[in-house]
């Protein structure tokens, strides 16, 4: 099975990244379950500089789909849940 990983990067301080907040809880709520095939991490970029510099964030909030350890999607700016909700979809199908 493959795996999708879902990394937000964000900051405490960033306003639309704490607007996000709820929408990805409650994806982390949905997803991070035993057997599923998409996880989703947030990242604080303060407290993870190495991982940050790894996938060059220049702005957050960004969220970075990872299929089996390469990237295949990326988004910059506050999404809505829906929005990340359908490209979970699409790209753990």
């Amino acid at each position: 099975m493959e795996k999708l990983e879902v990394l937000d990067f964000y900051a405490e301080w960033c306003g639309p990244c704490r607007a996000m907040n709820p929408a990805i809880q409650s994806l982390m709520e949905k997803h991070n379950t035993s057997g599923s095939s998409v996880e989703i991490k947030k990242i604080n970029v303060d407290q993870e500089k190495e991982l940050s510099e790894k996938y060059e964030i220049k702005s957050i909030p960004s969220i970075i789909f990872l299929k089996n350890g390469e990237e295949v999607y990326r988004t910059i700016g506050a999404q809505s849940k829906e929005k990340i909700e359908s490209k979970i979809s699409e790209l753990s199908a």
